[in-house]
């Protein structure tokens, strides 16, 4: 069993699924607030044979990035998984259990009805190409593919909704979808921070290591006393967007205890990234993160009053009213 990660706040086990559609707001294509084309459907099936097509025409918007125009798909789609490599990128090769970050669109093969899109509202897709956290015809039509491409898939209901489909996002479970993927980055296990080094003269604040090889950084923890209040300092700055306190973000860390320097929690030790919404964490870490920029590092100490308190979570380590230092490395938000 997957170890959960001791930053959440009391939230049910398992992460936050990050698969969510963007909200179309056309009078053509209206998403569903309950539900989305990309949420993981149980399916035993075996996998699918990859196919050329058929596929339908993208006929406006043919640009990598732009919002495409996709026509209706020609004649009887294919029961197998159609794919195609519309623009070859040159980035890194995306493997099964990535994260991609994407624009995307998706519609019905028979009646070329848009069920949703990124492009309009400027927020990528954030989601992991693992069985069971996405759709299967997103898994095996993206694996493989290059940064930077644009990839076209048709996928039959045995990869997508199966024989129920899905009512709440308007897919029948006859429907064959069609997919455009504009992919824009991917994160694994070895994925660091990206960004300028920043000074850490901050008196009684621990020092932590600026390797950016996917390898844990060192975390070097004063001989004083833990400051009383929240620290939050860059130790790589990014220059992607500034983090919001509703935001979800994608992130390696590590947490060690100020007193003993005791590691208690790393993703680089479980070789899995970790993935949660800034309103399910404990408040050290929601208010560290809030107002940080996508690509950075950040050292956060967190109080006893912002962390667990009187009150750790049984099993982690942590003693009562422990003193916690993080470093955080923000990959990428939704």
């Amino acid at each position: 069993m997957r170890r959960r990660s001791l930053i959440l706040a009391a939230v049910p086990a398992g992460l936050v699924t990050l698969s969510a559609c963007g909200d179309d707001k056309s009078d053509s294509s209206k998403a569903s607030d309950k539900a989305s084309p990309s949420a993981a459907a149980p399916s035993a099936a075996p996998a699918p044979k990859i196919v050329d097509g058929p596929l339908p025409a993208i006929t406006a918007g043919v640009k990598f990035g732009e919002k495409p125009t996709v026509a209706k798909g020609p004649g009887k789609p294919s029961d197998q998984l159609a794919v195609r490599t519309v623009i070859a990128g040159g980035g890194k090769t995306v493997a099964e259990n990535d994260y991609i970050q994407a624009d995307y669109l998706a519609q019905v093969w028979d009646t070329a009805r848009v069920l949703t899109n990124t492009y309009d509202h400027k927020v990528p897709l954030l989601t992991q190409l693992a069985q069971g956290s996405t759709l299967e015809g997103w898994r095996y039509a993206l694996t493989g593919k290059k940064v930077g491409s644009r990839v076209e898939f048709a996928v039959p209901p045995t990869w997508a909704f199966g024989k129920k489909g899905n009512a709440q996002v308007g897919v029948k479970g006859t429907d064959t979808l069609v997919f455009v993927f504009d992919i824009k980055d991917s994160f694994n296990a070895n994925s660091s921070a990206k960004g300028k080094d920043v000074p850490q003269d901050g008196a009684g604040v621990p020092k932590v290591g600026t390797n950016t090889d996917g390898k844990a950084p060192s975390i070097d923890i004063p001989k004083a006393k833990p400051p009383t209040k929240l620290v939050s300092n860059y130790v790589i700055e990014g220059d992607g967007p500034v983090l919001a306190a509703a935001d979800t973000v994608l992130v390696q860390y590590k947490g060690v205890i100020w007193d003993t320097g005791k590691e208690f929690d790393s993703t680089y030790g479980r070789h899995a990234l970790t993935s949660f919404s800034l309103q399910q964490v404990v408040k050290g870490w929601a208010q560290g993160l809030t107002g940080k920029k996508v690509g950075s590092r950040v050292v956060i100490v967190v109080p006893p009053s912002l962390g667990y308190g009187d009150n750790p979570p049984n099993g982690s380590g942590i003693e009562k009213d422990s003193t916690m230092v993080f470093s955080v490395d923000i990959l990428a938000k939704m």
